[in-house]
């Protein structure tokens, strides 16, 4: 079968159920035929829908940028805050022009080596062509290319460029598996195209380009700081924000998603804890024997090297700090896992923040609501 179009039950009671198209993966080398077959979800996009579909780095909830109904179906579908932009999907560098006043030397440079990719550039947006709500009252708009062949195919057959943050509700971690968006979303929305797991498993990497030509991370990603500045030949620095020092965000605005608001949070507790491999592993046991004395269930995050070392009720691996490829692809699912197992109390191990593990311990931070405990 290569499409099915059914309707499924989110499995929660009550909820209408979801139109869910799903697309085998055997198609995606054939892109005529598969655009063929999104044209009843591209179809629901051009009519002010709201669609989740599949990306390189998680599903993104989908609707026309241009659109202000459909963009407030999305922050309604998820509970998302107002203040909180979104990013634009295109499939074409050409639909850039319609968009945007102006696009610097650099950021082209950073274009040319990222997309289609993991990367999202803000840039000055042209009055009255996107929806206010999409950029939350800035004069900017974040834009990016998504390497995914299906995302693409929809996006091309809808005509449209697509306003879509992550599909998940607000808070909760992001989706890899079309099934996290059935289980957050089911019946809130328009429509799920499942075209299987996602690949980076972290969110884009969100940069601006500064009058200079230096180059603002926003939110830390699937492209890294050191790629970043190999390929824009500037100085690239993470917005004094995202420094671990600097807490939790400010009350302006955010110029970016993620850069506010506590995001992929699992319902238990989550802490982090970070020192000497010995003295954390010794930490988290005792944390958790004391937690089971007091009847709750336990969870750890733990990388490969080490997930022998500990004894709870759920214990995920993320990986081998060798391949933190591998524990960005993984987090958010092992996140959902730690609530289907009903668990509330949950330690993480932290890694080093080169490379993606700036992304990683970013989301980690985020998840814990900034509760990192140091340890010697």
């Amino acid at each position: 079968m290569e499409m099915s179009h059914t309707e499924q039950e989110n499995g929660t009671g009550g909820k209408p159920s979801t139109p869910y198209w799903h697309i085998d993966s055997g198609t995606v080398s054939e892109p005529a035929k598969l655009q063929v077959q999104l044209r009843e979800a591209a179809a629901i996009l051009r009519e002010g829908g709201v669609v989740a579909f599949p990306t390189e780095t998680v599903y993104g909830l989908g609707a026309d940028a241009r659109l202000t109904a459909a963009v407030e179906a999305v922050f309604a579908a998820k509970g998302r805050p107002s203040d909180n932009p979104l990013i634009v999907h295109i499939s074409r560098n050409d639909q850039l022009e319609g968009l945007v006043e102006q696009v610097s030397p650099t950021a082209r440079k950073l274009m040319k080596a990222f997309w289609p990719g993991p990367l999202t550039v803000v840039l000055p947006v042209k009055p009255d062509v996107l929806s206010p709500r999409v950029t939350a009252g800035l004069d900017t708009v974040g834009i990016r290319m998504p390497d995914h062949p299906v995302a693409l195919a929809l996006i091309e057959e809808s005509e449209c460029p697509v306003a879509a943050p992550s599909a998940n509700r607000s808070g909760r971690p992001s989706p890899t598996l079309a099934s996290h968006v059935l289980e957050d979303l089911g019946g809130a929305i328009d429509g799920i195209v499942d075209a299987g797991a996602t690949g980076v498993g972290v969110e884009s990497t969100v940069i601006q380009v500064l009058e200079d030509g230096s180059v603002t991370v926003l939110r830390p990603g699937g492209v890294t700081l050191e790629q970043l500045a190999l390929a824009a030949g500037a100085p690239v620095r993470l917005d004094p924000a995202l420094l671990p020092e600097s807490g939790t965000a400010s009350d302006l605005a955010p110029r970016a998603p993620g850069m506010k608001y506590t995001h992929y949070a699992p319902k238990g507790s989550l802490s982090i804890i970070t020192g000497a491999a010995s003295e954390v592993s010794d930490y988290i046991n005792k944390n958790l024997h004391e937690a089971a004395q007091r009847g709750e269930r336990t969870g750890v995050l733990a990388f490969e090297e080490h997930i022998g070392m500990y004894d709870a009720d759920c214990v995920e691996s993320l990986g081998s700090l060798s391949d933190l490829g591998t524990a960005a692809h993984r987090l958010y699912a092992a996140l959902r896992r730690m609530d289907e197992q009903n668990i509330s109390f949950i330690l993480s191990e932290a890694c080093p923040e080169e490379g993606l593990g700036a992304a990683i311990m970013n989301r980690l931070r985020k998840a814990a609501g900034q509760t990192v405990i140091r340890i010697g």
